[in-house]
């Protein structure tokens, strides 16, 4: 019986290799073509096939996505193989996905914290409003100024009150444009400028922001009275706020580290009392030139974090625009000449802004004089009070 079974005849035997099918043992009566196997590679699939394996992760909530570990590849030469992903990228997936539940991230590293962040928002996790704000708090709790350091929310009054929260959570922040934002004097934010969060601001601009004296006192009232505050900043945009008086001006005083400034539009007047104010209290004198300082160009959104808010403001204003107005109403409007959109009105502030700023050509900006120039003038002060000391003299 053995014999019977080693005789039988099972035909040639192949092995594949590289892509190609070479014959091991076997004769077997076969055409030519079948001995050519050999020359011409079998493909069991097309080229650039490839499978995935499904893992069986046990219980899944309904609508979760299936993460794979495995990627499985037909190549070019014909072999199946497979790659897996690295444990590294595994366990950063993971923690993205659940970053709401991570403590703190103090001490992580930055390289790693800068893919972790990544991986968030490329799961929209800073847009979702449950984990937002979380999420925010976490990343600029450790990293602050690498998060954002200057920030631009000119003409982004809807922004700031759609995502007033998450724009808080935003520490170490050196510039801050907030131009066209229509705080007035009781806005929430102007609270969080005061806070001990923003410390280290060194570039504010408050244009067209419907500012009174009243906001000022309540904007330097920290820094005033506790030392604590805005102690740092250098450059204040306060041009085009016309309730701001002079005596407003005074509470600036404050501000020992300002080396501009700017109050173009305001109700001051460029009277020898303000230009005294601000030579003594703060070392300023009027500028002769437009300063470059006080220009848009200089304080833009930039850091980890700068898509994240361009991606919020599209958002808002996607949402603003969809809002629409009734048929009826706006065919109303439109015969009685009152057709203005939210989109019209949102664009008419920027013009209403530059029309501002033509109709106050006189410029009153101000700049931190050169110490030589200081030391005459506290000079001549000094010879005018001995002058007139002389000629009270009997």
């Amino acid at each position: 019986m053995y014999s019977s079974i080693k005789d039988l005849d099972n035909g040639p035997v192949y092995i594949r290799e590289n892509g190609k099918l070479h014959l091991v043992s076997g004769t077997g009566n076969f055409s030519k073509e079948t001995q050519n196997i050999s020359k011409k590679p079998l493909r069991l699939f097309q080229k650039g096939f490839s499978v995935t394996l499904g893992l069986d992760d046990g219980d899944r909530s309904a609508g979760s996505e299936r993460k794979d570990h495995f990627i499985f590849v037909y190549t070019k030469e014909g072999n199946l193989r497979y790659t897996a992903k690295k444990l590294f990228d595994i366990s950063l997936a993971f923690i993205a996905e659940h970053v709401q539940h991570i403590d703190s991230l103090i001490g992580f590293p930055e390289q790693v914290a800068k893919k972790l962040f990544f991986a968030v928002e490329e799961r929209q996790k800073f847009v979702d409003p449950n984990v937002a704000t979380k999420a925010l708090c976490l990343f600029n709790e450790a990293y602050g100024e690498l998060m954002l350091k200057s920030l631009c929310l000119r003409n982004g009054y809807l922004l700031l009150s759609e995502k007033l929260q998450e724009i808080k959570s935003f520490q170490g922040l050196s510039c801050l444009d907030l131009s066209c934002c229509k705080l007035g004097d009781d806005h929430d934010f102007l609270d969080h400028l005061t806070s001990d969060n923003l410390t280290s601001l060194l570039h504010l601009s408050l244009q067209d922001n419907c500012l009174s004296d009243r906001g000022l006192r309540k904007l330097t009232a920290p820094v005033r009275v506790m030392k604590r505050g805005l102690n740092n900043l250098k450059v204040l945009n306060l041009s085009c706020n016309p309730r701001i008086s002079e005596a407003g001006v005074g509470y600036i005083c404050c501000f020992k580290k300002l080396n501009s400034l700017d109050i173009t539009g305001t109700a001051a007047k460029m009277c020898k009392s303000l230009m005294t104010l601000l030579q003594s209290q703060l070392g300023l004198l009027a500028a002769e030139v437009a300063l470059e300082e006080f220009s848009h160009e200089k304080c833009k959104t930039e850091g980890w974090a700068e898509q994240v808010v361009l991606q919020w403001n599209n958002i808002v204003s996607e949402s603003a625009n969809s809002k629409q107005i009734p048929e009826a109403r706006r065919i109303a409007q439109c015969f009685y000449g009152t057709d203005k959109t939210l989109k019209s009105k949102l664009e008419q502030f920027p013009l209403e802004l530059v029309q501002k700023e033509r109709a106050s050509q006189n410029k009153m900006q101000f700049r931190k004089a050169p110490l030589q120039t200081l030391r005459t003038t506290v000079q001549e002060k000094e010879k005018n009070i001995k002058t007139k000391t002389k000629l009270m003299k009997p």
